[in-house]
């Protein structure tokens, strides 16, 4: 074997756990209690009310930085791009919450205002979100259907049915900010984390087919029951191809050429990006030519095509939400509250690392959660944010809040003043940008044969989540991504790929002896390796691998043993054996009885008891009077335990007994590389005894196989001149020939 350009040297003695621990003192450390959290929880001074104030608002800490000349006018440019494409999204999006559209404008605006203060993230673009949109949409079609009368709920009688379904969407929002609210204030964060990028995008594609399919009726110009729940895609489908004869030519014609040019333009916006000092605002060229081609050509009269009509003119008073609609939309609530969250956290996540600041999930949380909070009080629907609109502000050259605030200006210029100029535009129009814009989403359907190639589980995690969330809906469908999530996880930890090692010829380096060619196993020898944490679900596992590998049943072993033992005393107490210089020999021609004792059966399980009898058995030799005993060829096992993270107390007390069982055959028992934490959980829980002592843990591998090596050396078959070699195995520097090991002898040798 050529050595490499870099090489290191090491002489150190051969270490156990308990020799590092004499040798080497540990420092004690004091770790807080319970009591000692709370008390520093509640305990306030002058600093600490200072970060608090920096971390609730963290408005006031970049706004101490921000340069005027240099970020001001990047911020008012970047804000008036989004803010023209916040207003046509706030408008498609209130669609697909079922609502009128003028309130997709309130998304726009006040959700981003509290944001402005409360927010960590200085690039994102909060409004409305598509997947929250139809998720919101599902509740109010829900409480208030398009065709019968609505859920019988306190507060809504004497309203239409579009101001009733206004209220259903303001109080869901509210609640979803309630939820998010407490979740951040609880510092529980980190539940995002439990969903995997794999679960957002079989969820997100799932979305964008449920928002393709609600878009269909727009684009088609059909008066089709807006549906929800489970197979609503279905129906809705059905729905559309029975009345598709009645299709809207001046709807379809619309829809195709917004499409075709937006999606046109979109990719050369793509291909010259670099060049562009801003993307060609299409979405709001075309929507301006919609406007007024529709106006001057009288769409809506002419050719029945269904326009936006009468705006919603200036803000209306904070209202409450309505109690009962809490209590019925609790269970989409939640979801809903944990995917805008998501969704908006991944966002924010990606510009923070390419822009180097610090966001705070908990903080976020708490962010967004006031915000849909505020903005249900003024009736806005649920507001996280979007990946399109947030390309923009970043690529615009937005560079703090500063561009969502004048975003939200140019939506608050709409609702007051210049709305009206909106109500000509065909909701075909809307429905087509929709449509064109779920390219991104839709996409994601190109990742199933990578998943399938590179990893299986996760394959079956967006499969499951795409296909569950289509059919029963998104909030179930969610819940059984999560579920399916969950579960992947519990499969690679209770069934993890354990094997057997082996040593990387003249290193010390131990691989899997499948991977590699120039290994070498010591007879008698063997490596097992766990590559997860041994708890309460995987300990049978482990046992059954660790039988499985070594080649024998430890336990079946002993049992075997102590019923031959038994056979061996009684045939000795009836003189049919004798003992010679050569072992036991079977000296009467007398049948044998073979029938046993089943008394004390338990005592199988118990070491093998050599009193009484006057020589020791050699269980690996030749027994007389034909007793089998199965053959044990391993003298020593070695654990590596490097990959071990943590022990429950099913799994220590499992481990306790399978040790005792190899112990009770004679095969030493050697564990390496523990944790810190497991050896003093050991401890704590009084994991050793007479049988499992201190000395069978090694600081690493090579250790516990050098050991192993000095303490049976005449049991070590092989080729001699590697095993001296490998015994006395060293790190050799460049220029260094040869090192003496002091613990290990007078040898020396060459790696």
């Amino acid at each position: 074997m050529q050595p490499s350009a870099a090489q290191y040297a090491v002489s150190r003695p051969l270490y156990s756990e308990d020799a590092f621990a004499n040798e080497y003192q540990k420092i004690t450390r004091h770790h807080k209690t319970l009591l000692d959290h709370v008390v520093a929880y509640f305990t306030c001074d002058s600093k600490r009310a200072k970060n608090a104030a920096l971390s609730l608002f963290p408005v006031i800490g970049w706004m101490r930085i921000y340069r005027i000349k240099e970020w001001l006018l990047n911020d008012v440019v970047s804000g008036a791009s989004t803010g023209l494409v916040a207003v046509l999204q706030g408008l498609a999006f209130s669609l697909m919450a079922s609502l009128p559209a003028s309130y997709g404008l309130f998304t726009a605006f006040f959700p981003v205002i509290v944001y402005f203060f409360l927010g960590t993230s200085r690039h994102i673009s909060v409004g409305a979100f598509p997947v929250l949109s139809l998720m919101v949409g599902t509740v109010v079609l829900r409480l208030v259907p398009d065709v019968g009368p609505p859920a019988n709920i306190t507060g809504l009688e004497g309203l239409t049915q579009d101001q009733q379904r206004v209220v259903v969407a303001a109080s869901v929002t509210f609640l979803m900010g309630i939820f998010q609210l407490a979740m951040g204030l609880l510092q529980v964060g980190f539940i995002v984390m439990y969903l995997s990028d794999t679960l957002i995008s079989g969820f997100t594609t799932a979305a964008a087919v449920h928002i393709l399919v609600s878009q269909l009726k727009f684009v088609l110009g059909l008066t089709v029951e807006s549906l929800s729940g489970p197979l609503s895609v279905i129906y809705t489908l059905k729905g559309i191809f029975i009345q598709i004869t009645d299709t809207n030519i001046a709807d379809l014609l619309t829809s195709i050429v917004i499409i075709l040019v937006v999606f046109l333009v979109k990719e050369v916006n793509e291909c010259f990006k670099a060049k562009l000092p801003v993307p060609i605002p299409i979405e709001v060229i075309m929507t301006f030519i919609a406007c007024g081609v529709s106006y001057g050509f009288n769409f809506k009269d002419k050719y029945g095509v269904e326009v936006l009509g009468q705006m919603q003119s200036g803000y209306e008073a904070p209202m409450a939400p309505n109690v009962e609609v809490l209590q019925l939309s609790a269970v989409e609530a939640f979801p809903m509250a944990i995917v805008g969250f998501a969704v908006a956290f991944s966002v924010a996540k990606v510009y923070s690392i390419k822009h180097d600041y610090i966001i705070d999930g908990n903080q976020e949380l708490i962010a967004f959660g006031v915000s849909n909070i505020f903005g249900a009080s003024f009736r806005s629907f649920a507001a996280s944010t979007a990946l399109s609109r947030t390309a923009i502000q970043e690529s615009t050259g937005g560079k703090t809040q500063v561009a969502g605030l004048i975003s939200a200006m140019m939506a608050m210029v709409v609702t007051m003043w210049i709305g009206f100029l909106l109500e000509p535009l065909p909701k075909s129009v809307l429905g087509a940008l929709v449509v064109v814009n779920l390219k991104g989403m839709l996409m994601q359907f190109r990742e199933i044969p990578y998943l399938l190639r590179k990893d299986r589980p996760d394959c079956v995690v967006w499969v499951v989540t795409c296909i569950a969330s289509i059919l029963l809906g998104l909030d179930l469908g969610l819940a059984v991504g999560v579920g399916v999530e969950l579960l992947t996880v519990v499969f690679r930890t209770q069934f993890p790929r354990c094997c057997v090692l082996a040593n990387i010829r003249g290193t010390d380096i131990y691989k899997d002896r499948k991977d590699y060619l120039l290994t070498y196993e010591p007879e008698g020898v063997k490596i097992f390796r766990i590559p997860a944490p041994i708890f309460f679900a995987n300990i049978e596992f482990f046992r059954g691998k660790l039988v499985e590998y070594v080649g024998f049943n430890p336990l079946r072993v002993l049992r075997k043993r102590n019923k031959a033992l038994r056979k061996i005393k009684k045939l000795l107490k009836n003189g049919q054996l004798e003992i010679t210089d050569k072992g036991l020999l079977h000296t009467s021609s007398a049948p044998i009885d073979e029938s046993e004792d089943e008394s004390n059966m338990e005592d199988l399980d118990q070491p093998t008891d050599f009193q009484n009898l006057p020589t020791h058995v050699n269980w690996n030799a030749e027994l007389p009077a034909n007793i089998c005993v199965p053959r044990v060829d391993v003298h020593s096992l070695i654990l590596d335990f490097a990959a071990v993270s943590f022990l429950d107390i099913s799994a220590l007390k499992g481990l306790k007994a399978i040790l005792r069982e190899f112990i009770r055959v004679d095969v030493e028992v050697y564990i390496v590389a523990c944790d810190a934490y497991i050896l003093e959980k050991l401890h704590s829980c009084m994991f050793f005894d007479d049988e499992i002592k201190t000395s069978i843990f090694f600081l690493t591998l090579h250790d516990a196989m050098l050991h192993i090596l000095k303490k049976h050396p005449e049991r070590v078959a092989g080729n001699h001149i590697y095993e001296k070699d490998f015994y006395h195995i060293h790190h050799e520097r460049k220029g260094a020939a040869y090192l003496r090991n002091r613990d290990m002898g007078d040898v020396e040798s060459k790696l």
